[in-house]
């Protein structure tokens, strides 16, 4: 017995007439998603104006169709004789009403704008002093109570923000020496004045590099983490449910990664002022000044206020950088991209308060007469 043939469904096809009424568009066929796609073009081509669409020889119209049939509409052709089925269905859509815009967007009056910019600067101020408060708080209730602080986790920490930032941190000191000792050397040896170059270095990075070159590290590296790591916590609701766990996320989360990286930045200091010095001295012993002339140099020079400010600038300079990306971790918001915002405004934070805070710091050792 053969077997039984079975029919292509009719492809869509258009057709354009001439009557005594005008032009007339023939549309025929499956108005499906393959057959709309083949003839829209060609619609849009010889749809200008006022123009009748003949439907009735459609076969079958889905959403497609549909869609093709709004279009033509759209562009002033009237359309005639389709089925009652799809008639139906297309006259949902309300062919005769334009497709709605956005609403432009209207910028508010200045002093609303200025009103509503203060408002924001007031509230995070406000979040900045509330954070400052709960952390004295927890900092407070550890020393009443040691105890209640974490230190296996202030320990992974120290780890974490010391140990594992000390090659990135060794490089970078040993480069700035370089760096610094060669383009120094070069114009002062034109006097032969070489020798002092290692004065220069030592000062420099013993009062103001080694400890801003270290904080901006720690910006980057550990106080991103902090805000990425919180961020993450708190779109996850993990901070709400410490909360309701009666956990405060100040004292549980924020005070041992603070306590950390204050701990751990002079440390890192000292290590990033050894080795830059030490790369001083290595381009001055191309200048035929030995090791220990070098040294001699950098501690005479160097006196213990020098070392002690630069101390006290990089532990100011790490509880800065700690306290700032946790506090961007804690007011992190919802949705997909608001743990790379907090990330992005914890650094960027960062560094403004490290310059800021650097520049007062030397005001008031001017004045200390350091």
């Amino acid at each position: 017995m053969p077997a039984a043939s079975t029919a292509l469904p009719p492809i869509a096809s258009l057709e354009l007439r001439r009557d005594d009424a005008g032009a007339v568009l023939y549309i025929s066929g499956r108005l499906d998603a393959p057959g709309s796609a083949q003839i829209w073009p060609q619609a849009r081509q010889l749809v200008h104006g006022e123009i009748r669409v003949d439907a009735s020889a459609v076969t079958y119209c889905d959403g497609a169709g549909l869609a093709l049939l709004y279009d033509v509409i759209q562009r002033g052709a009237t359309v005639e004789h389709l089925p009652d089925r799809y008639a139906t269905l297309l006259a949902q859509l309300d062919p005769t009403t334009p497709l709605k815009t956005a609403p432009a967007v209207v910028s508010p009056p200045f002093l609303i704008g200025l009103g509503q910019r203060a408002l924001a600067a007031w509230q995070q101020l406000y979040q900045a002093i509330a954070f400052i408060g709960e952390l004295s708080a927890a900092v407070a209730l550890v020393l009443r109570n040691p105890r209640q602080l974490r230190l296996g986790e202030t320990l992974l920490h120290c780890a974490k923000a010391g140990a594992d930032a000390l090659p990135i941190v060794a490089l970078v000191s040993f480069l700035l020496g370089v760096i610094l000792a060669f383009q120094s050397a070069i114009p002062m040896r034109q006097f032969g004045a070489e020798l002092f170059v290692a004065n220069l270095v030592g000062l420099a990075l013993v009062r103001e590099l080694a400890p801003l070159i270290t904080a901006v590290l720690l910006a980057g590296r550990t106080g991103a983490a902090f805000a990425a790591e919180i961020g993450t916590m708190k779109v996850n609701e993990e901070i709400n449910a410490l909360v309701t766990l009666g956990l405060e996320p100040v004292r549980f989360l924020v005070l041992p990664r603070v306590l950390a990286v204050t701990l751990m930045a002079p440390l890192l200091t000292v290590l990033a002022e050894v080795i830059g010095i030490f790369g001083a001295a290595l381009v001055l012993l191309t200048f035929n000044i030995p090791l220990m002339t070098s040294a001699g140099q950098v501690m005479d020079t160097v006196g213990f206020t020098d070392y002690i400010g630069g101390l006290a600038k990089a532990t100011f300079f790490g509880f800065g950088v700690a306290a700032i990306g946790c506090l961007r971790g804690l007011s992190t918001g919802a949705g997909a991209s608001a743990v790379g915002n907090s990330t992005t405004r914890a650094v960027v934070s960062a560094i403004v308060m490290l310059v800021v805070t650097d520049g007062l710091f030397a005001v008031a050792f001017f004045y200390l007469g350091w």
